[in-house]
């Protein structure tokens, strides 16, 4: 699937082409291309017959529908007997009135001879995509009010402005409806997943189950709040239904996992909120710890009870236990640096330094070499307030190629808080890192170093200096290397 971008690239190419006399069909060319395509075909073919005038010839139906002239635009909508619908449906929003009129008339009579589910599911995303310009508003309204099941949505474009109630035969039948709502649910497309999702709450025809399995398996964050606000509207005005309560409970979304923990309390089982106390997300932590405490529970008694049980502390309950702890809570912290999962000594790590308990800088040193990256980042930021006062020898020492990356990153970590020649010597050893991202931010440092000023300040020798600058000299410019 292309971008917006490569879509509105090749819609210009297309016309381009058909000016210099490519006699294939645009249809063709431009099929299986997003709505960008078919309007930067528009835009561009208009663009270039305006600027080269009578020079361009415009026997193609298609250049006359796009052309300057309103008159012309008209002319080719009454010639043509089977449109693009893409282009039809530019010209609907059209800022000539008879050019509107016309279009709308003529985009009634294409639709009705294709399958309507069809062609409204391939429309869809360009009717939201116009909606946004003066005169687009129109096919939305029209679009929803079909797939509403208020009126005939071929009855409104075969006669716009008239009243459509002789015109039911046309409507779309329930299962067309549904059918369709389905299948623009399911693109790719996030406004038309959106618009869809919003005209199918609108017409009721989802119940609370289904509207929770679908706010529990939803991607798109914006599309999954619509359907929870649905379910948790729903169980307001009818009451709770556990089963959807515990759907919405095992979604991957935070937000949807929190509405589902909120909507215990009414559905009479808020004691259930002690399972969330330790949830990866901290709104749906957040959204425990309250529930519990309207309970009468007593969230910090039951985090002291997990961090004391080995068997049942986790990294996130770790870090649950740092949104109510207080400094007088270190000696429950510091036994879990030595935890067996990396997860919990990060976590204890990341609480201790967010409550201002310092940790012995050995063990936090020893802690760079940790098997797990958390844990060396943790040790690394709880270092970086003393690098100055660090050893760099022996942070330098673990930049070696025979370190893991992440023991490697968080000594060069400390050694750039550090700063001065030390951190120029470890840029330098490090430019060549098999470690894209860390050879990447050695290169950086190294280009906008300061070498005047190094030299200046006595931190480095002038014939070490002069080693490092040539080991550098690669990547700075023949006046850097002259200064």
């Amino acid at each position: 699937m292309w971008s917006a971008a490569e879509d509105a690239s090749w819609g210009r190419a297309v016309a381009r082409g058909l000016l210099r006399g490519d006699t294939s069909p645009v249809a063709g060319r431009l099929a299986g291309n997003g709505p960008q395509a078919w309007i930067a075909f528009d835009e561009e073919m208009r663009g270039l017959q305006r600027a080269h005038g009578p020079r361009i010839p415009c026997e193609r139906l298609e250049a006359r529908l796009c052309h300057p002239d309103g008159r012309v635009r008209a002319a080719a909508l009454a010639a043509w007997r089977n449109p693009p619908l893409q282009l039809v449906l530019i010209r609907c929003a059209d800022w000539v009135p008879q050019v509107r009129d016309r279009a709308r008339r003529v985009l009634g009579r294409a639709v009705a001879a294709h399958d309507p589910a069809e062609a409204l599911t391939g429309l869809t995303p360009f009717v939201l995509r116009l909606g946004g310009r003066r005169h687009g508003a129109w096919a939305v309204e029209q679009l929803e009010a079909a797939l509403s099941g208020r009126y005939s949505l071929l009855a409104a474009w075969w006669r716009p402005g008239r009243p459509c109630t002789t015109w039911s035969l046309n409507a779309l039948t329930p299962e067309q409806r549904d059918r369709i709502l389905a299948r623009l649910r399911g693109t790719a497309d996030l406004a038309t997943r959106r618009f869809a999702t919003r005209v199918t709450l609108a017409a009721g025809r989802c119940g609370v189950r289904e509207a929770a399995r679908r706010a529990a398996t939803e991607p798109d964050p914006v599309t999954g709040g619509m359907w929870t606000d649905a379910v948790l509207a729903a169980m307001a005005a009818d009451g709770p239904d556990d089963e959807a309560v515990d759907t919405l409970l095992g979604s991957r979304s935070a937000r949807v996992r929190a509405a589902g923990v909120t909507a215990l309390r009414r559905a009479g089982r808020a004691a259930r909120a002690v399972d969330h106390l330790a949830d990866r997300s901290g709104e749906v932590r957040a959204c425990a710890r309250w529930l519990l405490g309207q309970d009468g529970g007593d969230p910090y008694a039951y985090y002291c009870g997990l961090l004391t049980d080995p068997h049942r502390v986790s990294g996130h309950a770790v870090t649950g236990f740092r949104e109510v702890a207080g400094q007088a809570d270190g000696p429950l912290l510091f036994p879990l640096l030595h935890h067996p999962d990396g997860a919990v000594r990060a976590a204890a790590l990341a609480a201790l330094r967010g409550l201002g308990l310092v940790v012995e800088e050995p063990l936090l040193l020893a802690m760079l070499e940790d098997p797990s990256a958390s844990v060396a980042r943790e040790a690394a930021l709880c270092l970086l307030r003393v690098a100055e006062g660090l050893d760099p020898a022996a942070l330098a020492a673990r930049t070696g190629p025979e370190w893991p990356a992440h023991t490697r990153r968080a000594a060069f970590r400390l050694l750039e808080g550090r700063g001065g020649s030390a951190e120029l010597r470890a840029c330098v050893a490090m430019l060549t890192d098999p470690d894209p991202g860390l050879g990447l931010r050695a290169r950086a440092r190294v280009l906008g170093w300061n070498w005047l000023s190094t030299l200046d300040e006595g931190e480095a020798h002038q014939a070490e200096l002069g080693a490092l600058l040539a080991r550098s000299a690669r990547l700075l410019s023949v006046d850097r290397l002259r200064m």
